[in-house]
């Protein structure tokens, strides 16, 4: 896919994506915000053929993404603003405000150990791997 064919299969998910964290009309909720864009993201990295993109496009898709939300976050790497406010204390409570389900919440905290912490993400992958292989007993 071209960068614009990206764009117009984004605009109307990230469209939505607004929407639903509007408050009374033009104000954004930026906790909700950050919680939709980050299941957006998790989303599309977990299958990008939904998007209509191969995994090597999603470079692509992860920088219109960011530029779309740095109009409403202000911030330069928004999509890892949002793993990072996902992983805070603060994010915890939007999230419960939110009534963001157990398995969404366990979605969304994997992928920001792994977007913020890669190396400790790949060790932890690799314990868990090793206790699976090697399970021990009696504990």
């Amino acid at each position: 896919m071209t960068e614009a064919e990206i764009a117009r299969a984004l605009t109307p998910i990230l469209k939505e994506v607004s929407e639903r964290a509007s408050v009374a009309g033009s104000f954004i909720d930026k906790e909700a915000y950050r919680i939709y864009l980050a299941t957006v993201w998790a989303n599309i990295v977990m299958d990008p053929s939904a998007l209509g993109v191969d995994e090597d496009e999603l470079e692509s898709v992860h920088d219109l993404i960011n530029l779309n939300a740095q109009q409403v976050l202000g911030e330069d790497d928004a999509i890892a603003g949002c793993f990072r406010f996902i992983n805070s204390r603060t994010g915890e409570l939007a999230m419960d405000k939110a009534k963001v389900s157990k398995t969404h919440r366990q979605l969304l905290l994997y992928f920001s150990s792994m977007i913020l912490d890669p190396d400790g993400h790949r060790r932890w992958m690799e314990d868990v791997k090793e206790r699976r292989r090697n399970p021990r007993r009696g504990t």
